[in-house]
């Protein structure tokens, strides 16, 4: 369908004039997406870190994949109207030549004029076609960055002022989108009104300059030559639009497979420097265990990058032997599968190897937790697994590969004492790691000292050697054990094989709808088009139909005028039936046998005596049906408008307040093709399928009345043709909604890798897992295109039926047509009439089929507006609440995350004192964050109350809470802009305060208000990271403070200092720490003990 025309021809409904070709067609573009995708994904593989995440953005990435590579590949289905268009318009003009000789050439001019137009309106359209795009890029990079980081906008109660950015991203979208559209309209109105003034030009060259009569046999064949002309004038708009955003599309591609590829290494460590970090070091690095140290922010993690070759190298050279690398990340990266899979990472299965990888890595005692051990799914990232444990997975992944060398990035901090304990006893001592040169970034030296071979301190920018003969023992660091030794029961559990087990897979599949698209959703969208704009394109295509089909009775009585030479024009007393004229011939009623009341043609003169009138008159007809289209089209844009930025808003809005369970499990990728795939449907033509149906729709009914009103035998036959194709269609319909649901169901898993290998490209590049990334998206990618292949097999099985019955029909209708004793005039307009007769009733079951299939994009977006909301809280606390020295009290509280799953928490009772600092610890997966995030209503008791100065938080509205409660996360997110931003996006507090607070906590990095932030913080390391989220917490300094982990990544001096300033500064707060450092523990008032989700035991920190 060329987009813009309210009644396509029938070359436009079907999408392609030969039929037979569509096959043919559709492979090559199958093909090209296949190779796109392929190469988009090895690009984003061979990226410098940083490009990889800047340059292509999650957002980016999805707009590359589903608008750009589509925009590209698609243009395969216009191959052949490239040629056809062009050619048909030649073969048009010829004919119109033969039929009008030299007199169409003004005609001809003023086409041609139309096009120079149209020529400099396509410079303009191309320009804003570049911005339009930048700008969804942008709202699709904000858009991604807001669903991924949700959650801690909803911990701190932010998320509605980060969802106004989006909005006002989106908005800015909308806005250019309508200033593309108006270009577009233009264009196709210049090209209407062309088409129009072509046959009045003609026309008035041929009767009033060359003196010719227009009879019936000359004006019929011209009126189908004109019509062949319109059709393939208004078809070049749309053509050249398509190669136009082809082209953009093909040159966005373009600008991101050039981006430089990451440098491949050397084969020594010297001297070197780098970008992002610069480091002055010269080492090398023996087998055995090399540790790294170093305060926040000095390059500790860089060092590793540097030695990865993620960093831009700036001189000197780097090395380590060419092969693959057992690195684990700081923020653990894994994948949404089960545990085992994470680990072996494709690696084979070895099972001695894998039982004592789980035993070295501590993991023996959480597998005999979960229902179905290793075989659990950990969700997407992990989100099913407490901090402590996602650490392990990804340390387990590292000591099972065969790699020679580890770099290991902080795996201890996320650790209670006893685990990492065990590890370093179990795991770096152990035989996995004979013969591997290990280098462990850690901030608990203490741990590792004694068996470290060499020691790296970093101190501004330059590392200081210390080898296994100079290391000295620290003895500033407490041995103080978190619990004593002597009630610890040690677990020990035997793992065996699980091979008949299916575990529960923490994310659910897909959700598929079944049957046809229900009517509630089409009523959605409409009410979101806004009923009055609806009703009002319904009324002017109307009348832009009327308007056709005066034009064609306007031209059948101007044929016929010339006849009419004995009786005066306008005097109706003379007119009778001719008696040689059947009257019960054929059909027993023809509208010629009856005088017809007086009609404004008859008011016109004879056009042998005056012409010009006549030729005023069609030009006015003309004029009116192009303005008409005008206004169409700009009705159009008005529902295309509300209708996006309603369904967008309402859906973001939506997503933002649903449950954490829902967020939990549900895939990025899965939303993401939800946000961008499906609502860029709703964004294209599919409110331009409504106005086609409903103005098909009103040509099949005028088609009726004047075949009904002319001869009824016609209105039978043209019934039963109805019935066929209808019956044709139902057979077809459901088959291929199921397609297009598979098709867009597939679609998830590819977004989803593509998420993943963007997040955890350093790991993967590190165990040289490229290829099994690739062969998964190959494999991903031809699921999806099998889905769209059958579903354009179903298409052109439909075309090859419909094209045989409508040929058959019109060859029907026709014979019906000569073999009645009308007046030639009559013949043709009725031949015209059964003509637009068939092609509306083929048009109208291609076109709602068509609708029905995007319709399932709309209905994947309205599930969106159906999902489960949180409930919002019924009080709406005291302003004050809660005050300063608030007690928290837990009530016999058993937690749940699922009704499924077993309790997090079980009859959890115990009291915080106001004012207090208590420090929660217990081995990882013990219920620390479980009870944290219940202080933030994120998960609701299912027994007991949770009270915060005597209220039941259950009850509590949960955005007066959260801005209230202040909850400090082990792996904080950042967002992009500048730490004044990050401090207070919503503009609480004055700039002297944030600045102040943030000289307190970070003055030795040198941040001002201003210091840039990129996103997720990946300018900083996660030491600093926690810095800014500390400065954060106190800067709010609200009542009720919790800090889970809040200094895990931050060294031992930085964190003494921080204690002691939350101390201070917090001082009439009540703080809740989940710690494992024995600074936080020494620091606190009262400690409390959890052990597989009880309070084992609790009390003043004295007595610990």
């Amino acid at each position: 369908m060329i987009e813009g025309s309210p009644g396509p021809s029938h070359e436009d409904v079907n999408g392609n004039d030969d039929e037979a070709s569509a096959q043919d067609i559709h492979q090559p573009s199958i093909k090209t997406v296949r190779s796109f995708w392929q190469r988009i994904m090895s690009r984003n593989q061979k990226l410098p870190q940083k490009q990889a995440k800047e340059a292509a953005s999650l957002g980016k990435i999805f707009n590359l994949l589903r608008g750009d590579v589509y925009e590209v590949a698609q243009r395969f289905w216009e191959v052949d109207s490239l040629i056809d268009k062009p050619i048909g318009l030649l073969i048009a003009t010829f004919l119109v030549w033969t039929l009008f000789g030299p007199s169409c050439f003004l005609g001809i001019l003023a086409v041609i004029v139309a096009q120079i137009v149209n020529a400099i309106l396509t410079r303009a359209l191309f320009r804003w076609e570049r911005v339009r795009r930048a700008a969804t890029d942008t709202r699709l990079q904000l858009t991604s960055q807001f669903v991924e980081a949700i959650r801690h906008l909803r911990w701190y109660g932010w998320q509605n002022h980060w969802l106004q950015q989006v909005m006002d991203a989106r908005q800015h979208e909308l806005n250019i989108r309508i200033i593309t559209s108006l270009w577009s309209i233009l264009i196709r109105f210049t090209n209407s009104f062309a088409s129009g003034v072509f046959p009045v030009v003609a026309l008035y060259a041929y009767t009033l300059l060359a003196g010719h009569e227009l009879r019936i046999d000359i004006i019929f064949p011209a009126l189908q030559l004109f019509t062949m002309l319109e059709t393939r004038l208004r078809d070049i708009p749309g053509l050249i639009t398509s190669l136009i955003n082809a082209f953009i599309a093909l040159g966005r591609i373009e600008d991101f497979m050039s981006e430089p590829d990451k440098e491949n290494l050397p084969t020594e460590l010297l001297p070197n420097e780098f970008h992002s970090r610069c480091i002055d070091i010269d080492v090398t690095i023996p087998k055995g265990l090399t540790v790294v140290t170093g305060k926040v922010g000095a390059g500790k993690t860089a060092f590793l990058q540097a030695l990865l070759g993620e960093l831009d190298r700036l001189g000197g050279s780097v090395c380590i032997p060419n092969q693959m690398v057992g690195y684990c990340a700081q923020t653990p990266w894994l994948q949404s599968m089960s545990i085992r899979d994470n680990i072996l990472f494709s690696a084979p299965y070895h099972d001695q190897r894998y039982k004592r990888t789980l035993e070295a890595c501590a993991l023996l005692p959480d597998l005999a937790q979960f229902k179905h051990g290793d075989l659990s799914f950990v969700g997407e990232n992990g989100i099913g697994l407490s901090g402590g444990q996602k650490a392990r997975v990804a340390l387990a992944r590292a000591v099972y590969s065969t790699s020679r060398v580890l770099l290991l990035d902080d795996p201890l901090s996320a650790l209670d004492h006893n685990t990492a304990e065990a590890i370093v006893r179990k795991c770096f001592l152990g035989p996995l790691m004979k013969n591997r040169t290990i280098v462990l970034v850690t901030h608990r030296t203490t741990l590792v000292r004694q068996i470290a071979n060499q020691i790296i301190n970093i101190c501004e920018k330059h590392a200081t050697v210390y080898d296994k003969k100079t290391i000295k023992l620290d003895a500033t660091e407490s041995s103080l054990k978190m619990i004593d030794h002597e009630n610890e029961t040690e677990v020990e559990t035997t793992f065996e094989e699980e091979t008949a087990a299916v575990p529960d897979r923490f994310i659910e599949e897909e959700h598929r709808a079944d049957g046809g698209v229900k009517a509630r959703v089409y009523w959605n969208y409409i009410k979101a088009g806004k009923y009055r704009w609806w009703l009002t394109l319904v009324l002017i295509l109307t009348i832009y139909r009327l308007m056709a089909v005066g034009q064609s009775w306007f031209l059948k009585g101007w044929g016929e005028s010339y006849e009419q030479t004995t009786v005066h024009r306008g005097d109706t007393s003379n007119l009778s039936p001719r008696p040689s004229q059947d009257f019960w011939s054929v059909s027993n009623l023809s509208l010629d046998t009856y005088l017809t009341p007086p009609s404004p043609i008859d008011q016109l003169p004879s056009p042998r005596e005056d012409v010009r009138p006549w030729l005023w008159t069609f030009f006015a007809i003309i004029s009116f049906q192009a303005a008409t289209l005008l206004f169409a089209q700009l009705l159009m844009l008005v529902i295309v408008y509300y209708a996006g930025q309603s369904l967008f808003r309402r859906v973001l809005v939506r997503v933002s307040h649903a449950t954490f369970r829902y967020l939990d499990t549900i895939p990025l990728g899965r939303l993401m093709n939800r946000l961008t795939s499906d609502i860029g449907v709703v964004d294209g033509n599919i409110s331009e399928q409504f106005q086609v149906i409903a103005f098909q729709a009103i040509i099949w009914i005028s088609s009726v009345l004047v075949i009904a009103t002319a001869t009824p035998v016609f209105l039978l036959f043209s019934l039963a043709l109805t019935v066929a194709f209808v019956l044709i269609f139902l057979r077809f319909l459901p088959t291929s909604q199921s397609l297009r649901r598979l098709e867009m169901v597939s679609l998830s898993p590819l977004l989803s890798n593509f998420g993943e290998l963007l997040h955890g490209l350093t790991t993967v590049r590190a165990f040289h897992a490229e290829s099994q990334f690739q062969n998964r998206v190959i494999s991903v990618v031809d699921k999806f295109q099998g889905m769209d292949h059958f579903y354009w097999s179903l298409q052109s099985w439909l075309m090859y039926r419909f094209e045989a019955l409508s040929a058959f029909s019109t060859f029907c209708l026709t014979a019906l047509a000569l073999h009645t004793n009308t007046t030639p005039g009559l013949v043709a307009f009725v031949l015209i009439a059964s003509n637009n007769f068939v092609e509306s009733t083929h048009a109208l079951c291609k076109q709602y089929g068509q609708l029905q299939m995007n319709f399932v994009s709309v209905e994947r977006v309205d599930e969106l507006l159906h999902i489960e909301e949180e409930t919002p809280g019924t009080i709406d606390p005291p302003a004050a609440w809660p005050t300063y020295g608030s007690d928290v009290v837990f009530e016999d509280a058993t937690l749940r995350y699922a009704t499924h799953l077993d309790p997090s928490l079980i009859n959890v009772s115990l009291r915080i004192p106001g004012g207090s600092t208590t420090a929660v610890i217990g081995r990882t997966g013990s219920g620390k964050s479980t009870l944290a995030m219940s202080l933030l209503s994120v998960i609701k008791p299912e027994s007991g109350r949770i009270l915060i100065d005597g209220i039941n938080i259950t009850d509590v509205n949960r955005q007066a809470l959260r801005t209230r409660v202040t909850f400090v996360a082990q792996d904080p997110v950042l967002f992009p802009g500048s730490i004044r931003l990050n401090l207070d996006p919503t503009e609480d507090y004055s700039d002297e305060l944030c600045t102040e607070v943030l000289k307190r906590l970070c003055s030795r990095h040198g941040w001002d208000l201003g210091t840039h932030i990129e996103a997720g913080g990946r300018n900083l390391s996660q030491g600093q990271r926690q810095l800014i989220a500390l400065t954060r917490a106190v800067l709010r300094r609200s009542a009720i403070v919790i800090l889970d982990e809040a200094t895990a990544s931050v060294d031992h001096d930085t964190s003494l200092e921080i204690q002691q300033i939350i101390r201070e500064e917090l001082q009439q707060s009540t703080v809740i720490t989940i710690a494992h450092r024995i600074e936080a523990v020494k620091d606190a008032d009262y400690f409390v003990v959890l052990d597989q989700g009880r309070v084992s035991r609790q009390g003043h920190v004295r007595d610990l």
